[in-house]
């Protein structure tokens, strides 16, 4: 058996490696294994295709939730690039028409919503976002401190109001209360669902925790673009890592788990052991529990963390050779997909597309959302690439559940579901995207398509779910146990060896660093 190690930390993705290197700066010996021959996880870059030289943020995209105090802790060399646009969004109703919100100028969003027919939903606008910067500055700041009890948080909001609409009652009461225009209800409803297989007047408010994360980042909601793409966030915590001393083993496949402390894992084709008087797992939770043994079927009880996780996106990269025109000659493209460009994302669509979905019908009209990292940070891109006005669209299909796919029809799903995304997003253009595509090496499109399948083959993700189970809101219940520093930081087993470091930890999801520095703070307290 090798020498024990004070902590070990299986998985190398953006949390592990943010454990890592805290822990490491503490003078903690660490030792990070990692199954693929590179860390980072979900949050790397990639050369998508063959023989061209642009490298994709290919599973995550932007960042939203990454605190400026791990990046200043870590001494992380990361740049962020806020976009000038928040969103824009066609008019089903009237294609020629869309609505731009444009962060720089009010009067031209004002007008926007007019052409729409939303003039009465501007104020309301600026009132509803003024309330989630309320709740960003209260709650953000606890992230990475112990979490807060229910009551705790909710003095801290300190407005009953707010608190009754985006903690205890549907999404959509608050906003369909609020806003009148099925387009703008849209906009805003979109933020809880990402990831997430809900009804926005799910009583559960699986909507509701996930708009929340989706509008609280750095206490300002605001989602930015990494320059360099996502591999220069892994880049650089891996960086920090390793500066501060912890061993980082790629290629090693954890294979069990002992509540004990050892982790057998396989490396150079041999089964190898590592002992650890701490064990982090940055892997889904449902994984943890195949590690340790216990049976990982269906489990059709109620609880919620008896149920395999599932994922509900499709992710489509493509690279183009220019951006397309739109029907709505009122806005350039590069206005258009400066931000998130919501397509066929109206508050009934979106309630539309998921009954279909549950019937286990691909929608007529999948909503999706387009971001274009290239028009923000071209740096991920080749100069001749630059030079030729080529862009890269990520577009992320809704309402898409892991329950549809098998291994047998996994390659079929896949076409049909990346053709109902190019078919929805032709419906907003005035040229077909097929048209614009560039070529790889070999003279095939630029265009990929990951299922939740192939995110779970890829990155050992459950059911291709992002979040790696159902998201927890970022305070315990009054009467939840606190009596470890783990239950404290959101980051606690049913092992008092073992602790979530990754996505799986309360409060632990998107490109955030945050379960992994919660569950390396867990460890110094203790």
């Amino acid at each position: 058996m090798e020498t024990t190690h004070d902590v070990v930390i299986i998985g190398g993705g953006h949390n592990g490696l943010t454990a890592a290197a805290y822990l490491a700066q503490a003078g903690k010996k660490v030792l990070l294994l990692e199954r693929d021959e590179q860390v980072g996880g979900a949050a790397i870059s990639a050369e998508a295709f063959p023989g061209v030289d642009a490298r994709l943020s290919r599973y995550s995209y932007l960042v939203s939730l990454l605190p400026q105090r791990i990046i200043d802790e870590l001494g992380l060399e990361i740049a962020l690039a806020r976009r000038r646009y928040s969103s824009y969004t066609p008019n089903p109703c009237d294609l020629t028409g869309g609505l731009l919100v444009d962060r720089g100028d009010a009067p031209a969003t004002q007008a926007s919503f007019d052409r729409v027919g939303a003039a009465a939903d501007f104020a309301e606008w600026g009132s509803f976002y003024r309330d989630t910067e309320h709740v960003a500055r209260a709650l953000f700041p606890t992230v990475c401190e112990p979490l807060p009890t229910r009551s705790e948080a909710r003095r801290l909001v300190g407005d009953e109001a707010i608190w009754g609409q985006f903690f205890e009652q549907p999404l959509a009461e608050a906003i369909t209360a609020r806003f009148g225009h099925d387009l703008v209800r849209g906009v805003v409803a979109t933020d809880g669902l990402i990831g997430t297989f809900t009804s926005l007047q799910d009583a559960d408010l699986d909507a509701n925790r996930c708009f929340l994360y989706h509008v609280i980042g750095n206490e300002t909601g605001d989602w930015d673009v990494p320059i360099g793409g996502m591999g220069a966030v892994s880049g650089a915590l891996e960086k920090a890592a390793r500066q501060a001393g912890a061993r980082i083993l790629t290629g090693a496949e954890v294979t069990a788990v002992d509540p004990a402390g050892e982790v057998r894992y396989r490396h150079g084709g041999t089964d190898q052991v590592a002992a650890g008087r701490r064990i982090l797992a940055n892997v889904s939770p449902w994984v943890l529990r195949g590690l340790l043994g216990a049976d990982t079927g269906e489990h059709p009880e109620p609880g919620r963390s008896d149920t395999r996780p599932e994922g509900a996106q499709v992710k489509v990269n493509l690279l183009l050779e220019r951006l397309p025109q739109l029907r709505d000659a009122s806005v350039t493209p590069e206005a258009a997909f400066g931000g998130t460009f919501h397509i066929n994302e109206t508050f009934s669509q979106l309630e539309r597309a998921y009954d279909e979905a549950v019937r286990g019908e691909i929608p007529d009209l999948l909503p999706c959302e387009i971001y274009c990292h290239s028009l923000t940070d071209p740096s991920i891109l080749s100069p001749e690439l630059v030079a030729a006005g080529a862009q890269t669209l990520t577009v992320f299909g809704l309402h898409t559940p892991h329950r549809w796919l098998t291994e047998e029809n996994n390659d079929e799903t896949r076409a049909r579901l990346q053709a109902a995304v190019l078919e929805s997003l032709n419906s907003v253009l005035a040229e077909p995207i097929e048209g614009l595509l560039l070529t790889d090496a070999a003279g095939r499109p630029c265009i990929e398509t990951k299922t939740t399948l192939d995110l779970e083959h890829a990155l050992n993700l459950t059911g291709g779910n992002i979040f790696h189970g159902p998201l927890d809101w970022p305070f315990l219940e009054d009467d939840a146990p606190r009596d470890t520093a783990a239950e404290r930081w959101g980051v606690a087993t049913e092992h008092p060896r073992i602790l979530i470091c990754g996505a799986g930890a309360r409060r632990g999801g998107g490109v955030s660093g945050i379960g992994g520095h919660n569950a390396a703070m867990a460890v110094l307290e203790e």
